[in-house]
């Protein structure tokens, strides 16, 4: 061949190569183009539909965005991320995603199922020693899927973490203290605190906490770069949300503070982020966890945390005769159900202020995510969600904004009336059975941590985690803290032992009532030591007081197991069986001369041998 006929093949080859291209690149521009036009013809409608919504429910702001396939092919902000300032919301407002956390959570678990560190459905203790459950049962048979599912047959106990300064393996170390309320994989019983302690699994089995763990193989790969843990960390970026709440007997919206105290529970729901980085994760869930042509997330952990692992009744339909949601179940951080026949994943977020939704259709590649601002507004991450499906899908839209606002209304007027007749079960005329500062002390559950009761001005002080109130008397031995706009009121019943001295404090917390103990006086080591040693019955009959440390004292008496002495006040002890007898120790001249006890059928001295 000779050069001009190589020279002239060439050219006639790059020219069919350039026309190919630009070919490729004009058709992938109409494809692209028509995407967009038939999306926006879809959504014709949609912004003056949100502005409504925001009008009727006296919203302050909302974030919608909405991923097509791999691409986010519309965000957009509606109202203010900042109410006060009229800040407008936009695609990059931060905003606390909450309990949409939990899927970073069991992803990240699922990578270290994936290499061999965990099981989805062996024990978790086989894999993690050091986690306690209640009792035996719990611990050789609960799961991490168990964990991730809300499945262990325990309830959530929010106030435990809620607003506590308690580290993530505190908590951790206090789930052997929660009973279970039902048998195991029976019931879907949600518990953030099951996801706070997978986070500390990640950390035991990875050598990483949950955050550095969440931001390198997860955040980092889909380059989430706005999105953090911490309001310190977000109020850095200028565009964040600005929490914001409805008074509960009128319409007026007031600012509340931040709710910051997520440590604790942090892979349960700290994660703040915005529409533009959540489409991002939003992509790789829909397409098998590859973005931007890069494998990112397991496809098999995508595909474990979305399998079914228990079902939940269909409460919508069987409570309000709303049949359009069907069936659902939750897998592992977040639930499927049929949506008018559609397989839809989705899972909901709430903290104060800030609330949540991350969705998608798996089979029609459909995504939406919806942030609120404002809690009178949480119902419309799904009323706003189902809403775009449906334009999305050519369905006829469902009422759902004016269904949930008729509920919502309902519910505002039955609370303002409820309140109104608060204190009518109240005894008139009434005493507490003992003088104020018998009430003050500590008081100690070991779930929950610490109840302080204090007096200042004659009048006794309610501190419970970051809570603090004054109390007022109510009757009797009930005291009450006074009605909090954002948190109600706490009710406190104070009992007294069969000594008469007042020694729990009762409160109703989470779905049940939660006992505190009155923390007896500490007594010193040395002290605990002199009280140890022989004493002799009436009838001759020798038995010990041993001290152990960090244990404290127990009777031992021959042949029976030692019986734990718990301090009472001063040198009085009782034993866990029985709260009528007391055990309290004599001395003079700092020595130990007896020990008695009383009980209510009279009163024996013990000598000291």
């Amino acid at each position: 061949m000779s050069q001009e006929t190589k020279l002239g093949s060439n050219l006639a080859g790059y020219s069919i190569r350039v026309l190919t291209l630009a070919l490729a690149v004009m058709i992938f521009g109409v494809g692209v183009w028509a995407q967009d036009r038939e999306i926006a013809n879809k959504l014709q409608g949609f912004d003056s539909y949100m502005e409504q919504v925001l009008k009727d429910w006296n919203t302050p702001g909302i974030g919608v965005g909405i991923v097509i396939n791999d691409k986010l092919a519309f965000a957009k902000g509606y109202g203010y991320r900042d109410y006060e300032k009229k800040l407008p919301f936009t695609p990059t407002t931060l905003c606390q995603i909450a309990s949409n956390s939990k899927l970073f959570t069991a992803v990240a678990a699922g990578m270290l199922v994936e290499e061999g560190r965990l099981t989805w459905d062996k024990p978790v203790r086989e894999s993690v020693p050091t986690i306690q459950f209640y009792n035996d049962q719990l611990n050789d048979n609960v799961t991490l899927r168990d964990m991730l599912s809300h499945r262990t047959g325990v309830t959530r106990h929010d106030s435990m973490w809620f607003k506590s300064d308690f580290k993530r393996k505190e908590l951790f170390e206090k789930l052997k203290y929660l009973e279970p309320q039902q048998p195991m994989r029976e019931t879907f019983l949600y518990n953030n605190l099951m996801f706070s302690a997978a986070g500390y699994i990640i950390e035991l089995k990875s050598g990483k906490t949950w955050e550095q763990f969440v931001r390198e193989r997860i955040f980092e790969p889909l380059n989430m770069s706005s999105t953090t843990y911490s309001i310190s960390e977000m109020v850095k970026y200028p565009d964040h949300g600005v929490p914001f709440r409805e008074k509960r007997d009128t319409f007026e919206l007031y600012k509340i503070p931040y709710y910051e105290d997520t440590e604790g529970v942090a892979p349960a729901g700290a994660i703040i982020s915005n529409i533009e980085d959540v489409s991002h994760w939003l992509i790789a869930l829909m397409n098998d966890g590859k973005y931007n042509g890069k494998q990112v997330l397991p496809p098999n952990v995508l595909k474990a945390t979305m399998q079914p692992a228990i079902g939940l009744p269909n409460t919508l339909g069987e409570a309000l005769g709303y049949w359009e949601l069907l069936n659902p179940a939750y897998g592992m951080g977040r639930q499927t159900a049929s949506y008018r026949g559609r397989l839809l994943t989705f899972h909901g977020g709430d903290l104060p202020g800030f609330h949540s939704q991350v969705s998608f259709m798996p089979n029609d590649k459909i995504g939406v995510i919806v942030l609120v601002i404002s809690d009178h507004s949480a119902p419309l991450y799904n009323v706003v969600s189902y809403n775009v499906y449906e334009r999305l899908l050519g369905l006829d839209q469902t009422p759902w904004s004016k269904r949930r606002l008729e509920q919502r209304l309902a519910s505002k007027k039955a609370g303002t009336e409820a309140r109104a007749k608060a204190g009518a079960d109240r005894v008139p005329n009434t005493k507490p059975s003992h003088a104020l500062a018998d009430y003050a002390a500590e008081y100690e559950n070991p779930a929950y941590g610490i109840l302080k009761i204090g007096l200042k001005e004659n009048q006794l002080q309610f501190h419970f985690h970051a809570f603090q109130f004054p109390m007022n008397h109510f009757h009797y031995d009930r005291f009450d803290t006074p009605e909090d706009e954002q948190y109600g009121k706490f009710s406190v019943n104070f009992r007294t032992n069969p000594q008469g001295d007042v020694d729990n404090a009762v409160i109703s917390l989470d779905e049940a009532e939660v006992v505190f103990t009155r923390k007896p006086e500490s007594l010193d080591a040395a002290l605990l030591e002199k009280l140890a040693g022989d004493y002799l019955t009436p009838a001759h009959v020798k038995f010990q007081v041993l001290y152990q440390r960090g244990d404290g004292l127990s009777l031992v008496f021959p042949g029976g197991p030692p019986v734990k002495l718990i301090p009472v006040k001063g040198l009085q002890f009782k034993t866990p069986q029985f709260s009528d007898t007391i055990y309290e120790f004599v001395m003079e001249n700092g020595q130990v001369k007896a020990l008695k006890e009383r009980d209510p059928s009279g009163e024996y001295s013990f000598s000291r041998q």
